[in-house]
C-alpha cells in the first residue's frame, strides 16, 4: 500500500513538473518577445526624431537656395520661386507648431 501511495505522489508531481517547466519557457518567450518589442519601437521613435529633423534640414537648405538665387542680379525669379519659398516657409512653420502641441514623446505613448 505504501509503495501505491508513493508511485501516485511521483505520478502527480511530474506532469505538474512538466507543466511548471513549460510555463517556465512560455514566460521566458512572452518577455523575450516585449523586450524585442520594446526595442523596436525605442528604434522606430529615433528613426521617427531623425526624419522631422532631415526634413527640417531639407526646407531649411531649400529655403537658403532659393534666397540665394534671388539675390544673383541675373537670375530672373518668376513667381513659382517665390511661392515654393512662401510655401516652404509655411510648412516649416505648421510642422514646428504641431511638434510644440504634441511632443514626439506623446505621439509614441
Amino acid at each position: 500500500m505504501g509503495q501505491l501511495v508513493l508511485a501516485f505522489i511521483a505520478a502527480m508531481g511530474i506532469p505538474s513538473a512538466v507543466m511548471g517547466f513549460v510555463m517556465w519557457k512560455l514566460e521566458r518567450r512572452i518577455s523575450k518577445r516585449e523586450a524585442e518589442a520594446e526595442e523596436r519601437e525605442k528604434a522606430q521613435e529615433k528613426l521617427f526624431i531623425l526624419i522631422v529633423q532631415s526634413s527640417g534640414a531639407a526646407i531649411a537648405l531649400g529655403e537658403a537656395t532659393a534666397r540665394a538665387v534671388q539675390r544673383i542680379p541675373d537670375a530672373h525669379c518668376n513667381g513659382d520661386m517665390h511661392a515654393a519659398l512662401e510655401y516652404a516657409t509655411d510648412i516649416k512653420h505648421k510642422q514646428k507648431d504641431f511638434l510644440m502641441e504634441q511632443g514626439i514623446q506623446a505621439l509614441w505613448d
